[in-house]
């Protein structure tokens, strides 16, 4: 297998978030929405990530401070997708393997989906590959364009669409995946030919396609995966989906919760087999259920809290906190 590594785009502030804070911090049940995108790297086997930072950088190097997998890169002018990887060059110019490039604010990206990538990339010998998604309302997202037999001829972003172009289904999440030479050769030639004045990554492809290397577009990505945070409201609707991942995956290891609309659980949380979670129970941070517990209704468990097995608590406490730090919890 190839080795590769993985460039992640983080430097953009999003002015329609309206923070002062990095955009890529905001939490996802319980957790910045970065973690989830480093985290399926790693799960796909990525040793090595740079993180490429810009606006409030020193917010997202400190609270990634202890992940000795992150190289970070600074991008001092936003000048779009091929310019921030274009500021990897120096640390990847020698690297021979192949490089996925992410966004940093797409927090429902799936381990499945990267090693689909990885695996049709490396069976198809392809120069590169990217992963699509076809959904029902494709506004804002640049398009995938096929010729008659289905290869891609090339990606077309929403603001360069002609009419036809706009009624294309399939787009482009921004998962990619290029052998690292040829991607820093192509970088080196694109121009902000385009309605942004922008360097495109996309463009990348076009130069690739134009060279007759192999680029493979693959249907890989799910609807709700190709979703990315751009404003408050849809923070909102992607911090719902991921609380239904999480819900759903606890009650697949046996832990019963009886009304999931009016049940939050933090991502972190770990709940044993045949525990029963009533309905309007928070479960906030860190905390650990033992099995056959009943939680709530109306209970809230803040960060730090541990039971052990066979535990009924159906108001908030606050005090179960050191005193059952030490108690024996048997948790999936």
């Amino acid at each position: 297998m190839t080795e590769t590594t993985a460039i992640i785009l983080a430097a953009g502030k999003s002015k329609r978030m309206n923070t002062k804070m990095a955009k890529v911090l905001h939490e996802v049940c319980g957790r910045p929405m970065l973690s989830y995108v480093l985290d399926s790297c790693r799960q796909a086997g990525v040793k090595k990530m740079f993180v490429v930072v810009g606006f409030s950088s020193e917010q997202v190097q400190e609270k990634f401070a202890d992940a000795d997998d992150i190289v970070w890169i600074t991008q001092e002018k936003q000048l779009g997708t091929g310019h921030a990887v274009l500021c990897c060059k120096e640390h990847l110019k020698d690297f021979e393997g192949q490089t996925l490039v992410l966004c940093g604010d797409g927090p429902l990206i799936r381990t499945e989906t990267l090693a689909k990538i990885i695996k049709e990339h490396e069976e198809g010998h392809a120069a590169a590959t990217l992963a699509t998604a076809v959904i029902d309302d494709p506004k804002g997202y640049g398009r995938i364009v096929r010729d008659d037999s289905g290869n891609i001829k090339g990606i077309v972003e929403h603001s360069d669409c002609t009419k036809e172009q706009l009624e294309i289904q399939e787009i482009n999440p921004s998962y990619y995946l290029f052998n690292n030479t040829l991607l820093f050769d192509m970088l080196d030639n694109i121009k902000p030919d385009n309605a942004k004045g922008e360097y495109y990554l996309t463009d990348v492809i076009s130069g690739i396609l134009a060279t007759d290397h192999k680029v493979l577009a693959i249907k890989a990505v799910l609807p709700e995966e190709a979703l990315s945070v751009n404003s408050r409201a849809q923070l909102s609707e992607i911090s719902k989906i991921m609380q239904k991942r999480i819900q759903k995956q606890l009650m697949e290891n046996g832990v019963t919760i009886v009304d999931p609309d009016n049940t939050w659980i933090d991502v972190r949380a770990k709940i044993g087999q045949d525990t029963i979670i009533e309905p309007f129970t928070y479960i906030k941070g860190q905390v650990a259920i033992g099995q056959n517990c009943r939680i709530g209704p109306f209970a809230y468990l803040k960060d730090g809290t541990f039971l052990k097995d066979d535990i009924v608590l159906e108001f908030s406490r606050e005090d179960v906190t050191q005193s059952d730090r030490k108690a024996d919890i048997n948790v999936s």
